[in-house]
């Protein structure tokens, strides 16, 4: 039974963070290229602005902080699972090679597939998936041991020096391809948010639709499995099975974020560990705010590159580096 002091603590930490991503959300409409004023927001909001006011706020401004909050969300709940399942606070989507792998399958459908633009937005996140499933799969059997079981260790090693195998893969297959393409694939690299249209939310939404209730579902059992294996044996779950639902699930979030934000790592890894920081291990308790923390995270961060240097601004997964790339660090040091 979860103590009642710690639901509040939630809920007053859920009530803060909302009010965090609103205001934020409220300052990303109000700034960039074609400035709107902030008096001007909730009149154009209601449909009483001008042509350019309307078109720069729906056009422009909102489907980005959509697409970025989405995408931030769907990273942090990949990133919980995998700390969940490997009982490594160090797991990432980014670190351990599964948003390499949906890249390197996102850039062999953009440079060979001629498909129309309609049809490439819709099969994009799940071009990621099968990308990210078959990198994922490659990690779990390398990690896998047959008198041992998974090897949460090995896991998280394999998965880096996959990451950097499938970064250079990808390198070798722009290198002989048209410069536009490449400068696409280089600014994905990056983790640059390049869906910016409604389209993009309609084709990311659904997972998390799906996956974000699914994965409160299993929360419980999640705890189980990162206690230990005899200890989830012992109360009747199987782990294996648990294990590979998890990590398909994990899987699909980060490959529908990966199809429309780009390379980004370290939102995975600092969001699930700063919300169990804040209300504790549970997940139950620390998904929702690692969800909220990450979608902020990334708005926040593609809010100030996108602002801090015009015309084209800093890539939010290069923001993003600046921030985690320590944070990983300091918890490399502390584990």
């Amino acid at each position: 039974m979860i103590q009642p002091d710690l639901i509040k603590k939630q809920r007053l930490t859920l009530f803060a963070l909302l009010t965090l991503i609103i205001a934020t959300i409220v300052i990303s409409m109000g700034i960039g290229d074609a400035s709107l004023s902030y008096n001007r927001l909730i009149p154009t909001l209601l449909g009483q602005g001008s042509f350019k006011e309307e078109f720069v706020l729906f056009s422009l401004r909102l489907p980005r902080i959509l697409i970025t909050f989405l995408s931030g969300m769907a990273l942090s709940l990949s990133g919980a699972i995998l700390q969940g399942i490997t009982r490594n606070d160090l797991a990432d989507p980014g670190i351990i090679g599964i948003n390499s792998g949906a890249g390197v399958a996102v850039t062999i459908f953009f440079l060979f597939i001629p498909v129309n633009a309609v049809s490439f937005i819709y099969l994009l996140p799940v071009v990621a998936f099968a990308g990210a499933l078959i990198t994922a799969f490659i990690i779990y059997v390398l990690s896998y041991q047959k008198n041992e079981g998974l090897k949460t260790n090995r896991l998280v090693l394999v998965g880096v020096g996959l990451s950097m195998a499938m970064s250079g893969l990808m390198m070798v297959i722009i290198s002989s391809t048209e410069r536009v393409k490449v400068q696409f694939i280089a600014k994905w690299l990056a983790g640059n948010i390049w869906g910016t249209d409604w389209p993009f939310i309609l084709a990311i939404l659904p997972w998390l639709i799906v996956l974000i209730p699914f994965t409160l579902y299993k929360a419980n059992r999640l705890n189980i499995l990162r206690l230990s294996e005899p200890i989830a044996i012992s109360v009747g779950i199987s782990v294996d099975r648990e294990r590979i639902q998890l990590l398909l699930t994990a899987v699909a979030l980060a490959a529908s974020a990966v199809s429309v934000s780009g390379g980004i790592s370290f939102i995975g890894l600092m969001a699930p560990h700063i919300a169990k920081t804040l209300v504790g291990p549970r997940n139950q308790l620390s998904i929702p705010i690692a969800v909220l923390i990450g979608g902020w995270l990334l708005l926040f961060a593609d809010t100030i590159g996108h602002n801090v240097i015009q015309p084209n601004g800093i890539p939010a997964g290069i923001m993003v580096s600046l921030i985690g790339a320590p944070y990983f660090i300091y918890l490399l040091l502390k584990k």
